[in-house]
């Protein structure tokens, strides 16, 4: 009886915070646009000659925060979670146990049919080496389960019963001693409500891409309340209904299956990216993307994800062009450039499917020995001195996280998911409580390299430097 006192007094204390009137659960904002005739945070000037020389993003898939590192010591984890562990039915009722754990149309055998209405430890009944269902995450799910902050959606809006709640023992994954060694950044949230394809273009771009004809059946049918509150689906959807894209799609320039019809192929894209902000001030950089080079010569690897190419997506980089010659490779190029000191000054490094860490299709085990052996590999070069690399994933997979994302606009934050800053700048065994999202790695670019944002949410967004300890620099 306490436990639901405490509960639905939460519900009523995050709800009325969450859902103000510049909530993102108001869905009848406007999309981020570019800046123009505003001060330009990111024209301040860096430090005097700033000891990183190369940047390098290591971009995994689908894990909440507390669904990898809930046990993480000093960081806000499943520990404190209290009433925001327990979830309701559509209906706002708590589950008197969790629904069985779902594949597909089946019950997953490995689980208890009956769990109890709580965060549940996946490894009592899987190990690290299993793939697990892929749990729903999708752009307007993603807000109902987060639930104006209470975050007690996971289950009712999601797909696969009681998984949501699972999460792993942290002590054992392969990537927690280098956690460990460095800085983890516990209030960190994917920039966009939802999946990849999304959260790859906000990483990109800073802004959800809109389609002036999609198709019909994409378009989504959202439910709002006389105040303007999104509530609930009438049809879950790629497409918002005023034009924005916020599921999966594949492009018309980018590498597609050859099934796929034309007229469900997103034109190419010409907002600016942080490619192009880069490229303008000489800077080099290059996207190594698992599978790529298989992929472009139309034999894509079964596991390469077309949706996580978020820059062949866009017309400066189609086919043929030099601009994707220059700047899209295959991760193999990665350590080859690695180990032939040609390596560029930024990298996003994007594993093939399989060592991802998506559920499903790949396993935890896989996808971090894989990171693991790529941060060993960078730390052995002779860049490691003066590099940073952040390890974080696109979003959340579908898997609950008890603390609620900071209010934001129309596209997110997101759920909370993982993120570790590896540095000899960062602080050795150390926990971050700064609050991040995807777009702190833009604002972090545009510092060291004296770029202008693309767009509102990455000129306004914390800079990754408040969790570097630079050295003082001489006047």
């Amino acid at each position: 009886m306490l436990q639901l006192m405490r509960f639905f007094a939460a519900i009523a204390k995050r709800t009325s915070e969450w859902c103000a009137p510049s909530s993102p659960l108001l869905l009848r904002g406007i999309a981020a646009l570019p800046l123009a005739g505003i001060a330009l945070a990111a024209n301040e000037a860096p430090a005097p000659a700033p000891p990183i020389d190369h940047v390098v993003l290591l971009y995994q898939e689908n894990h909440s925060f507390d669904n990898l590192f809930g046990e993480f010591p000093g960081a806000d984890g499943i520990p404190k979670a209290t009433a925001a562990g327990v979830q309701v039915d559509r209906f706002g009722l708590p589950y008197q146990r969790l629904p069985p754990v779902q594949e597909g149309q089946s019950a997953d055998r490995r689980f208890p049919r009956h769990l109890p209405n709580y965060p549940f430890p996946l490894l009592s009944y899987v190990s690290l080496r299993d793939a697990i269902p892929d749990p729903i995450h999708s752009f307007y799910r993603n807000q109902l389960q987060i639930a104006g902050g209470v975050n007690s959606g996971y289950v009712a809006w999601g797909t696969t019963g009681a998984l949501p709640m699972g999460y792993y023992g942290t002590d054992r994954l392969p990537i927690y001693r280098i956690a460990q060694e460095y800085t983890v950044l516990d209030h960190f949230f994917q920039a966009a409500f939802g999946g990849s394809f999304l959260n790859h273009m906000w990483l990109v771009a800073a802004q959800t891409p809109s389609w002036a004809h999609p198709p019909a059946d994409w378009v989504a049918e959202p439910v709002f309340d006389e105040d303007g509150h999104f509530v609930g689906l009438r049809r879950d959807g790629r497409i918002t209904p005023d034009g924005y894209v916020v599921g999966t799609v594949e492009g018309a320039s980018a590498p597609h299956r050859p099934s796929t019809p034309t007229d469900q192929l997103l034109p190419p894209l010409s907002m600016p990216t942080i490619g192009d902000r880069l490229s303008e001030a000489g800077v080099s950089w290059a996207w190594y993307s698992g599978g790529w080079r298989d992929a472009v010569a139309g034999r894509p690897a079964p596991t390469f994800q077309f949706h996580h190419q978020p820059f062949a997506y866009f017309a400066r980089y189609g086919p043929e062009s030099r601009e994707r010659t220059l700047h899209l490779k295959d991760e193999s190029d990665f350590l080859a450039d690695l180990q032939s000191d040609r390596l560029p000054s930024v990298c996003f490094v994007k594993p093939l499917g399989i060592q991802s860490e998506h559920p499903g299709y790949s396993n935890v085990e896989e996808g971090q020995k894989h990171i693991v052996s790529l941060i060993r590999a960078i730390q052995a070069s002779r860049y490691w001195p003066h590099c940073v690399i952040l390890l974080t994933y696109d979003e959340y997979g579908g898997f609950w996280d008890h603390l609620p994302p900071p209010r934001g606009d129309r596209w997110g934050p997101g759920t909370r998911i993982p993120a570790v800053l590896i540095s000899p700048y960062s602080e050795k065994g150390g926990v971050d409580h700064h609050v991040y999202d995807t777009t702190s790695f833009l604002r972090f670019l545009e510092w060291r390299f004296g770029l202008p944002p693309l767009a509102n949410r990455d000129a306004a967004a914390t800079n990754l430097l408040e969790a570097l300890r630079l050295p003082k620099q001489q006047p």
